[in-house]
C-alpha cells in the first residue's frame, strides 16, 4: 500500500511538472498564431493559450507576457522558470486568454515596429474574443517592454506586471547592438526614441495598476530606475507594488512573480468595477 501511494504521489509530481512546462493547469495546449503586421507587412508571430474550459460567449481578461532578450514568443509559452510558469499558473487561475507575442524576436526592446504589432494583437484579440481586461507583463527585456508599452498605451493597458526590468533607456548601457537595431539607431542617432520608450519619464500614464519585482544585486539589468519610477508613482497615489530583494539578482522567484500578478489582477479588477 506504501508504495503504491508513493508511485501516485510520483505520478501526480510529473503531471504537474508536464502540465507547467506545457502552458499551467487550466490552459489549452500553446497555439501559435500568424498575422502580417501592418506596419511593415511582414509576417509575424504570436502563441495563444485559452481558458479551459472555453465559452465563447463569456467575456475575458488577457494577459499579454513578453519575453526576455535573446528569446522569442515560446518562453513563457513552454519555459518551466519561475517567472513563465507564475503567468502561466495565475492566467489558469483566473481564467485569462494566455497571449505570447515575437514582439520582433529576439531583440526587441519594445521599438517601434515591435509596439505597432502588439498594439495590432490587441486590436485583433478585441475582435475575436469577449474582452475585458488586458494585463502586461514579462521578465528582464520583457519587464522593460511592458513598462514601455503600458507607458505609451494606457488606453490599451489594465494593469502592467515587470519583473527585472529597466525603466530608463536612456542611461541603461546593456545590450547596446540590439537597440540599434530595434530603434533604428544609436542613443545620439535616434535620442527621442529612447527617452520615449523610458516609463520613469512619464509616470502620469501609469492610471492602471502596476506590480514590479526587482533585485538589489542585478548587474545585467540593475534596478534603480524601477525604484525611482516606484516613488514618483507613489507620490502621485498609484497602486504599485514594488517586490525588492536586496540579495536577489536577475530573476524573480514564483511567489513574488506570483505576488505581483495577482495584485495587478485584483486592482485592474477593483477600477473596472468602480
Amino acid at each position: 500500500m506504501k508504495n503504491a501511494k508513493s508511485f501516485t504521489r510520483v505520478i501526480a509530481f510529473i503531471s504537474t511538472i508536464a502540465c507547467s512546462a506545457q502552458g499551467g493547469t487550466g490552459l489549452t495546449m500553446p497555439e501559435d498564431v500568424a498575422f502580417t503586421a501592418s506596419i511593415d507587412k511582414s509576417m509575424q508571430h504570436y502563441v495563444v493559450m485559452r481558458p479551459e474550459p472555453y465559452d465563447a460567449a463569456v467575456p475575458l481578461d488577457v494577459l499579454i507576457a513578453l519575453h526576455g532578450h535573446g528569446s522569442d514568443r515560446w518562453q513563457f509559452a513552454k519555459d518551466p522558470r519561475d517567472e513563465c510558469r507564475a503567468a502561466r499558473d495565475v492566467a489558469a487561475k483566473h481564467g485569462m486568454l494566455f497571449v505570447s507575442p515575437d514582439y520582433r524576436a529576439k531583440t526587441s526592446w519594445m521599438g517601434p515596429k515591435a509596439e505597432a504589432d502588439v498594439v495590432q494583437i490587441i486590436g485583433d484579440l478585441k475582435r475575436a474574443y469577449r474582452v475585458r481586461r488586458v494585463i502586461v507583463c514579462g521578465g528582464s527585456m520583457g519587464g522593460t517592454a511592458a513598462l514601455t508599452f503600458a507607458s505609451r498605451h494606457p488606453d490599451l493597458v489594465d494593469g502592467v506586471a515587470a519583473m527585472n526590468g529597466t525603466a530608463n533607456l536612456v542611461e541603461y548601457e546593456g545590450f547596446q547592438d540590439a537597440f540599434r537595431e530595434s530603434y533604428g539607431g544609436t542613443k545620439n542617432d535616434v535620442p527621442s526614441e529612447y527617452h520615449d520608450r523610458s516609463a520613469e519619464f512619464f509616470p502620469e500614464r501609469f492610471t492602471m495598476p502596476v506590480g514590479l519585482t526587482t533585485g538589489g544585486k542585478d548587474e545585467i539589468v540593475p534596478p534603480q530606475s524601477v525604484l525611482r519610477l516606484v516613488d514618483k508613482l507613489k507620490e502621485l497615489g498609484r497602486d504599485v507594488l514594488i517586490i525588492h530583494r536586496e540579495d536577489g539578482g536577475h530573476a524573480t522567484n514564483y511567489e513574488d512573480g506570483t505576488a505581483i500578478l495577482e495584485f495587478v489582477i485584483a486592482k485592474a479588477l477593483d477600477s473596472k468595477a468602480k
